[in-house]
């Protein structure tokens, strides 16, 4: 009977372990771009915050830096092959692990972000390439095509898609007839459930989890469609048209409390839906057509949406109720965070800059150029135990941002 309880014991620990481990991934812990760091500073000198390290010649690309509590991952491209590079906290290379050809063609290298959770990180090349890794090694545990093994198509640029994990489960949007969104095993790589949804290639959208009144549901958009699917059995159980011309649809949908916010530059805005209590359908609350932005994110604090707009380019805030602009400052595009009370936007014009929010109303409080680095600022910044992390192509570097103590 002991020998027969602590073997109980052990295999709890071990789900325990499997099951609830803590992510690492794009845009934060909970793929919302919030971070939960305190005592940070709250203005920069002119010149910015202390630069810890650089990493120079890291190699093409517009994925985030994702970090743990002892490394630093990065996706690059160097010599048309793509490949995973893992940091100490000092900004020495570890190790590098090739994951096959790389994008080379418009905006050349990597866009999705790697995900990671324990010991294994789970990425997807923008030739379709998902690999699952050791983070102490880089070698590799499996590897699917999403192309060629799951039946998917590529776009026209790149797969763009974080892989989204939960559980045991890995989710990806192969884009196929017949596998629009699919689950894998994340252990080993195998099928659990595959979706046909409405049929739609991707749209260089991240999936997300929402936990809905205890049910679990993964939402994206496709081409075509903003879509949502049981978590558990890939059912489709909604979809939401996007008849609008353009097919470049790149930022997360976010959800809180009952509501789903969708901001897309693909023609269709800014948009609010609300789910019914069983999660199985959506109605649209609001629109806003002249807000929304190509691949800058967006944040939720309070009672306000923040985040840029493509044209005019300025930043603005907007009611959450009501889809009406509340304030706005009149500064390029940027990709966007937030942490310890604070806004951190990355702008495609090269400038970091740092925004207070209130209540709606914004002010900018400090801002720098980031001047090392190489083509367009798109990486969206990340921030870990009190350091700044901005990739711009082939450079990272690593910002002191915390307060000095007395």
């Amino acid at each position: 009977m002991i020998r027969f309880l602590s073997f109980f014991l052990l295999l709890l620990s071990l789900s325990f372990s499997l099951f609830s481990q803590t992510i690492s991934q794009f845009r934060g812990p909970s793929r919302d771009g919030i971070y939960p760091e305190t005592d940070l500073l709250e203005n920069w000198p002119g010149e910015g915050p202390t630069l810890l390290w650089r990493a120079d010649s890291v190699g093409n690309g517009f994925s985030s830096p994702v970090i743990t509590a002892d490394r630093v991952y990065l996706a690059s491209e160097l010599d048309s092959t793509g490949n995973i590079l893992a940091f100490d906290k000092t900004g020495k290379l570890i190790w590098k692990t090739p994951t096959g050809p790389e994008w080379t063609e418009n905006f050349p290298g990597p866009r999705s972000t790697p995900t990671i959770t324990g010991d294994l990180l789970y990425y997807c090349s923008s030739m379709g390439q998902i690999l699952c890794l050791e983070t102490t090694t880089g070698k590799k545990k499996w590897s699917v095509d999403m192309i060629g093994d799951l039946h998917g198509t590529n776009i026209r640029f790149g797969n763009a898609g974080s892989l989204l994990i939960d559980d045991n489960k890995v989710y990806c949007a192969p884009g196929g007839v017949d596998t629009n969104l699919v689950a894998l095993d994340r252990l080993d790589g195998k099928l659990i459930w595959k979706s046909k949804a409405m049929g739609d290639s991707a749209a260089y959208c991240s999936p997300a989890l929402i936990c809905h009144n205890n049910r679990k549901i993964i939402t994206t958009l496709t081409i075509h469609h903003l879509i949502g699917l049981d978590a558990t059995t890939g059912e489709l159980l909604w979809k939401q048209i996007m008849d609008r011309p353009g097919d470049i649809h790149c930022n997360v949908p976010l959800y809180h409390d009952g509501f789903l916010y969708c901001n897309d530059r693909g023609g269709n805005g800014f948009s609010k839906f609300e789910l019914t209590a069983g999660g199985d359908s959506i109605k649209e609350i609001w629109r806003n057509f002249k807000a929304g932005n190509v691949q800058s994110g967006f944040i939720r604090i309070g009672d306000f949406l923040y985040g840029s707009r493509y044209r005019p380019a300025r930043f603005e805030s907007i009611q959450a109720a009501t889809g009406k602009v509340a304030d706005s400052l009149k500064f390029g595009v940027g990709s966007v965070i937030f942490a310890d009370g604070l806004l951190y936007c990355y702008g495609e014009d090269g400038y970091m800059r740092l925004i207070r929010p209130d209540n709606g109303k914004m002010a900018l409080v400090s801002s720098f150029k980031i001047k090392d680095g190489s083509r367009e600022h798109f990486a969206h910044p990340a921030i870990n135990d009190g350091v700044l992390y901005i990739r711009h192509g082939n450079a990272l570097m690593a910002y002191d941002i915390r307060k000095k103590k007395p």
